[in-house]
Formats: structure tokens, C-alpha cells, sequence
């Protein structure tokens, strides 16, 4: 047996083991540590990347070098540029994991750890990474085209339309779903506000000073951003009591209205004043911390608190409403499958990439890291006692929670341990936030400091939440214009300031409703229905790109996984609408907004049935003969340029 398979088998026993221990077949009555769970996903994630990552490259994708990429053959030095693999990996994996790998297995764990856990790790490795490598992959084989210009290419216009409008849809409801998770975080909490609204000028600082006054100059921007960012946690500790509280200390509606100005201010600007830097620095944060974290538990190797299954599996919980199936796999749709990666894959990326065998190192490589994340933050809610990661996360009496079988012990001396009421906070963010200071503040020569890291977590989630708003809003923006000039044909123009502005204010305004009328509750489920459509539809136009290259016997591969998304993805949808109208006959005062919730589920439904029904007349075509198989793909060899 050679040296990289007995390396490849230790790892193997090893995840198996730990996978027991998580899973409690081996030592049932004992709680599980939560360094087991990181040791299993690391060895687990490591087995896909080799064995099936490379599957699928090799046998289903034939990557192959001495195929010219665009990054190459349509250098402009602007969107087309050779990146080397490090440095693009680190773009693409700041584009794709957001906030939502970190609010979505928190909010999951209400059915128990274990659920969540195992679902990252299936999901992730059979699901996100062929998801987002196969979209890798095909955008690089067509000049760097979106996911929409593709789907409308391969499989038809309605396709392309179909996808088009979900992906407005997934941008506006993840929007509404993360930043309502930011203005729940931040509601009357002075030290937050601030530390989180100073990162805006300093974002700001950092853009001026890398593109106007010292060009080029990362590492020194890189080092004057970090400092600034930790003396805005610390300074932010002396705003409570002081004369500028009452400016910080503001409510929900307030922080509401001001997060849709700064979409509106931040969707316009030039990308170099704000939308870049602010990029960069939560790369740089994210990784930092996710590292520091996952080392903080391998250092203190806490139990979780949490049971492996709770008594919501089937139904009742007060954080995701109904069942363990479907509403675990939508709530932790990033980190496991996420339609919004789609874009990214068929976004920038494929514009940068130097090699054909550098797309499985970013595209499968970099949803397992994502995977990786998103189970480090299972571990920080895990760590909590149930009643008080129930008490954050809700806003029942403790009267209630414990009536369900968890009681709160500990709620009043975690508030007061990090300088805030934490109680009656949903959305994740704050409970993640719990658990991250727990962790930190336990490590050697950090006891005390809680409130500090506490409102480190918070700026480290919001950052990444702001970062997606940026982001976010200007591509619903392009979208939008882009539809509207259909109807009217200067909305297509992306330089038309009216245009800019007025569609601008229409995708802020529809995210900002929503997060102002809606809950957590509400809010995640619709996106994780928007998103994991979006998945669906990515994968019918990686399935029919696979039976175009005539490997049919290889189609499994993506139309599995598919068949899983459309499946969960319209159970879910037939049950929040049925929710949704239920919940509007019970309230007639809030009647307009759950029927709302109700037609955009119902949409986003109508929107997957179509991209469905369309993919699979095409392959009945092209299966029986009786339609051509066209491609868009355009492949340059050294000598030769075929396209078919």
C-alpha cells in the first residue's frame, strides 16, 4: 500500500471513531466533547476532497490544463486577470461564506446538534461542493458567463428568465433574513451600535488611503485596518454611561431605517470606496477567527450542552417552525448547499482562474472550509444550556421554556458577563456571539475579558452581514435594471443615474419591509426556500450540461442532489403558505404581510415547477435523439479554437 492511501486510511479510522463518539454510538451515556466534532468533520472533509473531489474533476468535469482559460485569453486587466490559486481561493471563499454558514446551524439547533452536524457534512460533500464546482466549471468552459446567461444558453430562455428572477428573489429575502439578525443584535445595545457603525468610516478609510493615498500599500493598510478595528471594540466599552450613549442605544425601527440607507449609500458608490475594503477586511477577519476559534476549542475541549435530539424534530419549536424535515435543510442552507454560491461561481471567479486543476482546490476546496465553519458555529450554540440558547433566541416568557422542557439557568449572568441583556434576541447572531466570548474568555490570560469578545463576535458576524448587504444590493441592483429594460429600455443602463437610483431604492425598500414587518422566524425559513431553489435550478443546468457531454452514466452526480433540493425545497413552500395564510386569517392586523410571505412563497414555488418541467423536456430531447444537443461552450487548445 503506498504512502498517500495508509495516510488516507489512518484518517479514515480516525473520523469513523470520532463520528461514533458525535454520533453517541460509542460511549451512549456520556456528553460528547465538542473537539470530537471538529476532529470528525476534519477528517471527513479531507476524504471528500481526495476521493470524490477528484471523482468528479477527472471523470465527470475532464479539467484539463492545456485548455486556455478566459482569465487568459481575454486578459482586460480589469474583470478578466490571471490570479494565482491562494489569493483567489481566499476571494472566492470570502464571496460565498457569509454570515449564513454562522446564522443557520445556530438557528438549526434547535432540533439538537446532531441533526445539523450531519447534514453539513453529507450536504457539503455531495451537495455544495458538486454544486458549486460543476457551476465553476461550466462559467469557465463559456467566457466567464453568469449562472443566468448560462441556464438561458443551455437550457432556454425560460430557464434564464426563471433564474434570473430567483436569483432577485434569494438576494432580497437572504438580505431581509441576515440584516434582521444585525438589527435584533444590535437593538439597545451602545457598545454594538458603535463598534459596528464605526467599521463603515473605517472601511471607507481604508479605501481612500489603498486607491488614492498610498496605491498598492496591502500590508499596510491591512496592519492600520486591524488596529483600528480592536480600538473600535475598545472604545466602544466606554460609550454605555456616557454623554453619546443616547445616540448608540437605539431600537429596532430606528436601526431598521438605518441599515436601508447605508444599502442605498453603499449600493452606489464606486466598489473601491467601500464594497472592496470592506471585502478585505472580513476576509481577513473571518479566517483569523474561525481559526482562533476552532483552536479555542481544541485547547479547552468543551462539552456541548446541547441534547443530540430535541422534541422539536417533530415540530413545535419556537425558533423554525414545523418539522426536522424539511426546515432543517433550508434553515442551514449555507454551509451545507446554498444557491447563492452559484453566483459567485459564475461570477468574478471563473473570470480569475489561471488552470482548469485549480477549480477543484476553489470550488470544492473552498465549500468544504465553508462546511468547516458553519460546524464551529453548531459547537458555539451547542456549548450554551439549552434554556438559555432558547432564552436568546426567543422572545417566549421563562415561564414558557420551561413548560417545553428548558428551564434557564444561566441567562442573567451571561448578560451581565458581556454588558448586555442578551434575553429575547433571535436571529443567531447573539447567541453565536455568546458562544464564541464563552470560548475565548475561558482560554489562558482572557478571563474578564467576555464583554470585549462578545462585541469582537458581534463586529466579526457584522462585517460579514454588511459585507453581503454591499454586495447583495448592487447585483439585485444590475438584476433589476436589467429586467426593467424590457420595459423600458434606459433602466438597462448601468451608468443612467435615475435608473441606478430608482431601482436602488426599490430593492432596499423591499428588504427593508421585510425586515420590519417580519421575524426570524419567517424571514429564514423564506430564504432558505429562495435559496435552496436557486440550488435546484443550478443543478438542472449542471445536469444538462453533463448529458450534453454525453456522460449521462455520470449525471447522478448533480441530478441527485437536485432531486433532493426540489423535493425539500416545494414541501417547504407548501407548508409555509398554508403557515403563512393560517397565521393571516388568526391576525387580521398583520393579515397584509403574512399574505405577502404567502405569494412570495407561492412564487418562488410556481418558479422551480417551471425550471423543472423545462430541464426535463430538454433532456427528453436530447435523450431520444429527437432535439440537437448545442452548446455554449467555447474551449481554445494551444493550436486550435473549437466551439461548439
Amino acid at each position: 500500500m503506498k504512502g498517500p492511501n495508509i495516510v488516507l486510511l489512518i484518517i479514515s479510522i480516525i473520523g469513523a471513531f470520532a463520528l461514533g463518539v458525535v454520533t453517541q454510538v460509542i460511549q451512549p451515556a456520556e456528553k460528547v466533547n465538542a473537539l470530537w466534532l471538529v476532529i470528525a468533520a476534519a477528517c471527513f472533509f479531507t476524504i471528500s476532497y481526495r476521493l470524490y473531489g477528484s471523482f468528479l474533476c477527472a471523470k465527470v468535469l475532464s479539467l484539463n490544463d492545456k485548455i486556455v482559460p478566459p482569465s487568459k485569453r481575454l486578459t482586460d486587466g480589469r474583470d478578466y486577470h490571471p490570479t494565482h490559486k491562494w489569493v483567489l481561493f481566499g476571494h472566492h471563499f470570502a464571496a460565498i461564506a457569509g454570515a449564513g454558514p454562522l446564522i443557520g446551524p445556530v438557528l438549526a439547533a434547535q432540533f439538537g446538534y446532531l441533526p445539523g452536524f450531519l447534514w453539513i457534512l453529507i450536504g457539503a460533500s455531495i451537495g455544495g461542493a458538486v454544486h458549486d464546482t460543476v457551476i465553476l466549471a461550466a462559467s469557465v468552459r463559456r467566457n466567464g458567463r453568469s449562472l443566468a446567461q448560462i441556464a438561458k444558453d443551455e437550457v432556454g430562455p425560460v430557464a434564464g428568465v426563471t433564474a434570473a428572477i430567483a436569483i432577485l428573489f434569494i438576494i432580497i429575502v437572504a438580505l431581509a433574513g441576515l440584516g434582521l439578525a444585525v438589527v435584533n443584535a444590535l437593538a439597545h445595545s451602545a457598545w454594538g451600535t458603535f463598534t459596528i457603525g464605526a467599521t463603515v468610516p473605517i472601511a471607507l478609510f481604508m479605501g481612500l488611503y489603498l486607491y488614492k493615498i498610498r496605491p498598492g500599500k496591502v500590508a499596510e493598510v491591512s496592519i492600520i485596518g486591524v488596529v483600528l478595528l480592536v480600538a473600535a471594540v475598545f472604545l466602544g466599552g466606554y460609550i454605555p454611561g456616557s454623554a453619546l450613549e443616547p445616540y448608540f442605544n437605539l431600537d429596532k425601527n430606528l436601526l431598521v431605517l438605518l441599515m436601508a440607507v447605508y444599502g442605498f449609500v453603499a449600493s452606489v458608490l464606486p466598489v473601491w470606496m467601500l464594497l472592496c475594503p470592506r471585502d478585505y477586511l472580513s476576509t481577513y477577519m473571518k479566517i483569523g477567527t474561525v481559526f482562533l476559534l476552532a483552536g479555542g476549542v481544541i485547547v479547552l475541549a468543551p462539552d456541548l450542552q446541547m441534547p443530540a435530539v430535541t422534541t422539536f424534530v417533530h415540530g413545535g419549536g419556537p425558533i423554525i417552525p414545523g418539522t426536522l424535515f424539511p426546515f432543517m435543510f433550508i434553515t442551514i442552507a449555507c454551509g451545507a448547499i446554498s444557491g447563492f454560491h452559484s453566483l459567485v461561481s459564475s461570477g468574478t471567479t471563473p473570470k480569475m482562474i489561471e488552470s482548469e486543476s485549480e477549480i477543484k482546490i476553489i470550488g470544492f476546496g473552498a465549500m468544504l472550509m465553508e462546511g468547516f465553519v458553519a460546524v464551529i458555529a453548531v459547537i458555539a450554540a451547542s456549548i450554551l444550556i439549552p434554556g438559555d440558547y432558547f432564552a436568546i433566541n426567543t422572545k417566549l416568557p421563562f415561564e414558557k421554556l420551561a413548560e417545553l422542557g428548558f428551564p434557564v439557568s444561566r441567562i442573567a449572568e451571561l448578560s451581565q458577563a458581556v454588558g448586555t441583556d442578551v434575553a429575547g434576541r433571535p436571529g443567531g447572531a447573539v447567541s453565536l456571539a455568546v458562544g464564541m466570548a464563552s470560548i475565548f474568555s475561558s482560554l489562558p490570560g482572557m478571563k474578564g475579558l467576555m464583554p470585549y469578545w462578545y462585541n469582537f463576535a458581534l463586529m466579526f458576524e457584522a462585517l460579514f452581514i454588511l459585507t453581503t448587504v454591499d454586495t447583495g444590493t448592487r447585483v439585485a441592483r444590475f438584476i433589476l435594471q436589467e429586467l426593467g429594460s424590457y420595459a423600458y429600455k434606459p433602466l438597462g443602463k448601468t451608468d443612467w443615474i435615475p435608473g441606478t437610483i430608482f431601482t436602488s431604492l426599490l430593492v432596499v425598500g423591499s428588504w427593508g419591509f421585510l425586515i420590519y414587518s417580519g421575524s426570524i422566524s419567517t424571514i429564514w425559513p423564506m430564504f432558505g426556500v429562495a435559496n435552496q431553489l436557486l440550488a435546484a435550478i443550478a443543478f438542472c443546468v449542471g445536469t444538462t450540461i453533463i448529458i450534453k457531454m454525453n456522460k449521462l452514466k455520470y449525471a447522478w452526480v448533480t441530478f441527485v442532489p437536485m432531486l433532493f433540493m426540489f423535493v425539500t425545497t416545494l414541501t417547504a413552500s407548501y407548508q409555509l403558505f398554508y403557515m403563512f395564510m393560517g397565521k393571516a386569517a388568526a391576525i387580521p392586523a398583520d393579515a397584509f404581510t403574512f399574505k405577502l410571505d404567502a405569494a412570495l412563497v407561492a412564487v418562488m414555488a410556481t418558479l422551480a415547477v417551471i425550471a423543472l418541467v423545462d430541464s426535463v423536456y430538454k433532456w427528453h430531447g436530447y435523450l431520444s435523439g429527437k432535439r440537437e444537443i448545442v452548446t455554449s461552450e467555447v474551449v481554445e487548445w494551444a493550436s486550435e479554437l473549437e466551439v461548439h
